[in-house]
């Protein structure tokens, strides 16, 4: 019978399988071959290897893609992302890069409070639209998967408008979104007198979106004057009894013993960690949890960028993300995260192909489908525009995508 598809002659076919660890870091341990071919059936990796393609993989309706010697990697992964609002924030911009606290905006009603607004006033159809746009984009710079937080609505029904939004998209465009629930993003002017009320109808909310499956994470921002450990930890436990897998925004502007806490509660992701305590470090290292870095945030922020090289040689696995989001990183180009990762975190490529394929698809509970280059899973691949990866993070400012399948499928070519 043969395959449906077989990608032939790719210079280098990053698997992204995780290799026996050595005594090197583990986020060195995926798996490269050269002169590779990987062979595709109903939208799922039938087999893969190097050199020949074997006689017996090829039939008579096969398609052969001639890769030219080409890089070849799993679909990149944007595993933390702000895709639906309305709105943008460049009214900020001035206060920003003239050092105004993100802290400071937030309480004169900016932040993310200015993009509550506008999420509020926009309608279903115009939330769509936006984000629609905003995932084609994505596409071009190689990402299948994207998770979608929700948290610019701060009441059930916008919360709601939101997380619909996410699975329209799932139907009408080829990424994948996978949806977080993210009430506890900030506390909402109405709230503002009784915070603590806000939190309790956040609670409230959790069974109703439950029950509409609308999301299968929950999230908090835990964050000094936002949400505070003990707020944080009632939220996310009650998630988690309900079947939530939860992540949290840890230590981000300050050590607040954010990261300890996602490992004190089993969280599959512990995000932004750029003021990430040696206790947190130790928490993310023995509960397995990925430490999920967005250096765009640092670089637009001008702020210090997560420690990656201290996480990683101290045993903690790492994914990069974009952050998309309408005010500290409005950026869809995770190739500029990858590039930045590489130049001013000080990452090896290997380390920043594994944060974006297989630790990305760990942080969004995705990596039994996606994120690798291994017999049964969905044939979601990039093809990039150069002969090694090293390249294309050296040639940084620019998309090296030359094309994109997703369940073997083209959804965008240059």
């Amino acid at each position: 019978m043969g395959a449906d598809l077989i990608f032939y002659n790719i210079g280098q076919l990053v698997t992204s399988r995780e290799l026996e660890k050595n005594s090197g870091s583990s986020m060195e341990n995926i798996e490269i071959l050269e002169n590779g071919y990987v062979a595709v059936e109903n939208g799922h990796i039938l087999t893969f290897g190097t050199g020949k393609v074997p006689n017996n993989l090829v039939g008579l309706n096969t398609k052969l893609i001639d890769v030219e010697g080409k890089v070849l990697s799993p679909g990149l992964i944007d595993s933390h992302t702000h895709l639906v609002h309305g709105g943008s924030r460049e009214n900020e911009f001035s206060m920003k890069i003239s050092g105004v606290p993100y802290l400071e905006i937030l309480k004169n009603g900016g932040g993310i409070l200015s993009s509550v607004s506008a999420t509020r006033e926009a309608t279903a159809e115009e939330l769509l639209s936006k984000a629609k746009n905003t995932l084609a984009k994505m596409l071009s710079f190689g990402v299948t998967a994207v998770e979608s937080k929700s948290g610019y609505g701060l009441d059930l029904e916008n919360e709601i408008k939101q997380l619909e939004v996410n699975k329209t998209l799932n139907l009408i465009q080829p990424i994948h979104i996978i949806s977080t629930f993210m009430g506890a993003h900030a506390t909402p002017k109405e709230f503002k007198d009784s915070p603590e009320r806000f939190l309790d109808s956040v609670i409230n909310m959790l069974p109703i979106i439950k029950e509409k499956e609308l999301a299968e994470f929950c999230d908090v921002f835990c964050e000094k004057n936002i949400f505070s450990i003990p707020e944080s930890k009632e939220l996310l436990s009650k998630a988690k009894e309900l079947g939530f897998k939860i992540k949290i925004h840890a230590d981000e502007i300050e050590s607040l013993g954010g990261a300890e806490l996602a490992g004190e509660l089993g969280a599959v992701s512990a995000d932004h960690i750029m003021a990430i305590s040696e206790a947190g470090i130790q928490s993310l290292k023995e509960n397995q949890v990925i430490g999920n870095l967005l250096p765009g945030t640092s670089f637009n922020l001008c702020k210090a960028y997560a420690p990656a090289r201290k996480l990683i040689e101290s045993g903690v696995e790492i994914a990069l993300s974009t952050d998309y989001n309408p005010g500290s990183c409005p950026c869809e180009n995770l190739q500029l995260i990858m590039q930045i990762a590489a130049s001013q975190m000080k990452m090896t490529p290997k380390e920043v192909f594994k944060a974006v394929t297989i630790n990305a698809a760990k942080s969004i509970g995705k990596e039994d489908t996606i994120g690798s280059i291994d017999v049964g899973k969905k044939a979601d691949f990039v093809i990039f525009d150069a002969h090694n990866i090293d390249y294309i993070l050296y040639h940084f400012g620019t998309s090296h995508t030359q094309s994109v399948y997703i369940g073997g499928s083209l959804v965008y070519k240059k």
